[in-house]
């Protein structure tokens, strides 16, 4: 009883917290909630746990010259590390990336924004269509997420069995020959992590609904042949004028190929590790977390020797880093060059071999250091990923040298990205205005009308 002691404890403010949610939570969703607790209540607990996974970091303080690779786009603006899925809600709710409500009559950031991070987006989807959901604004929907990540999305409503609610996995399984009804309950549960822990993009020709680009293959190279086949970007970089790519936590697709993966250990293994109670009954630990601390019950079987591990992921973790860091030092060349080479009367006819080298190479870079735990998951093709980019990022100054000799280009003026602050200046970011009206939206419409749980950890 130690173990559900402590953690009971650690969550007596969630639990008094929870009951001042009860009239934000439609009375199906608590009723799922009661069913839940009462059938299987050490998974219950451990995930209400989640909830003190609180900690995140700047990742744009720490890695300052990832702003300059996506000047132009909203990740520019702000990027923390992930969090328990208790803040999935809130987080989206108050990053600078999803804004604030657009002016009358013009369209704003989708509502698919909103599609992994709450279990009534199912439900939504249902009412208004998969293109009626995504059609909307991300603000026109903020009412209608009563609940974080939770039990049915991942589970049929009010059981053990497990469920793959949202229409762009089954499809995308569909696509790469792994139907869901079709797996063995391991390949199951790493599908249903899936869901989310994958990359995506919005289909703009679908009113921007979500898709998973795996039509011809989910390695980096396949899905790049589809972008590129469709001549596919995200967004145009102002200063390199670089159709730029951008990849989102492709954990399931680094997984898949990986080590673990062919001998059938999935996300669930490793971070739903098994678990006793006090009375010896076996659950599924659903404090989604990190593995090594459960290094006994996740690690030990294979791994003997939990300090020669340690080794191993901190050498694959410190590589990946330094390759990651010589591509952005690079990249960040690229871009001003090329800016340099337009400002000097260049051509599409000489930039696009360059051009294209640059948003080969930091498709590559993103494909590889967007997904969270790459050096445990697949360090192999991490850094395979990153020599590629290196050799891309160089063969596009290679060509721009070439060009700005050409058009007697003798300078180049380089950005300041010592700090996440002069990075932003240089690409015209004003963060004090950006946080002053993300504030009033907050302050004038979320925590007077949206449920409670925009707001959790804020």
């Amino acid at each position: 009883m130690k173990k559900l002691t402590a953690i009971a404890l650690s969550l007596l403010g969630w639990c008094t917290m929870s009951q001042a949610l009860a009239a934000d939570i439609s009375p199906e969703a608590m009723d799922s909630m009661r069913t839940m607790k009462a059938k299987y209540p050490n998974q219950y607990a451990s995930w209400q746990a989640t909830s003190t996974q609180a900690a995140r970091s700047d990742m744009l303080a720490s890695y300052p010259a990832a702003i300059i690779l996506w000047a132009g786009s909203a990740y520019a603006k702000e990027y923390h590390s992930p969090r328990g899925h208790q803040f999935a809600v809130a987080d989206v709710t108050h990053t600078l990336r999803t804004g604030v409500p657009p002016g009358e009559g013009k369209k704003g950031l989708s509502a698919s924004c909103w599609t992994c991070k709450s279990p009534d987006v199912p439900r939504l989807i249902d009412e208004l269509g998969v293109e009626g959901f995504s059609a909307k604004n991300f603000t026109d929907l903020g009412t209608e997420m009563n609940s974080v990540v939770y039990c049915s999305d991942c589970h049929e409503q009010g059981k053990a069995e497990l469920s793959l609610p949202r229409p762009h996995a089954r499809d995308a399984m569909a696509k790469v020959h792994l139907p869901f009804d079709k797996q063995d309950e391991a390949m199951q549960g790493a599908q249903v992590c899936g869901q989310c822990h994958v990359t995506y993009y919005f289909q703009p020709e679908r009113s921007n609904k979500v898709n998973i680009p795996w039509i011809f293959g989910s390695s980096a190279d396949l899905i790049e042949k589809y972008y590129d086949t469709r001549r596919f970007y995200e967004w145009i970089h102002p200063i390199s004028k670089t159709p730029i790519l951008k990849a989102r936590h492709p954990e399931f697709e680094h997984w898949s190929r990986s080590e673990h993966a062919k001998v059938g250990v999935t996300c669930v293994t490793c971070h739903m590790p098994a678990a006793t109670d006090g009375e010896g009954k076996a659950y599924t630990n659903h404090q989604v977390g990190k593995a090594l601390p459960n290094y006994d019950a996740v690690c030990k079987g294979c791994h003997e020797n939990k300090q020669a591990l340690m080794k191993q992921l901190n050498s694959a973790k410190s590589q990946i880093a330094e390759k990651a860091r010589r591509v952005e030092q690079l990249l960040v060349k690229a871009h001003y060059e090329a800016g340099a080479a337009w400002d000097a009367g260049a051509s599409w006819a000489i930039m696009n071999d360059a051009i294209m080298a640059i948003r080969h190479a930091q498709w590559r870079w993103d494909f590889a250091m967007s997904s969270h735990g790459s050096y445990a998951h697949n360090p192999q093709e991490a850094n395979a990923l990153l020599d590629t980019a290196i050799l891309q990022a160089e063969h596009a100054r290679r060509a721009l040298s070439e060009i700005l000799s050409m058009l007697s280009v003798t300078q180049v003026n380089y950005p300041d990205i010592s700090t996440k602050e002069a990075a932003q200046q240089a690409v015209g970011i004003e963060l004090d205005k950006l946080t002053e009206a993300k504030q009033a939206f907050i302050k004038q419409e979320v925590d007077k009308h949206w449920p409670a749980v925009s707001r959790t950890g804020y």
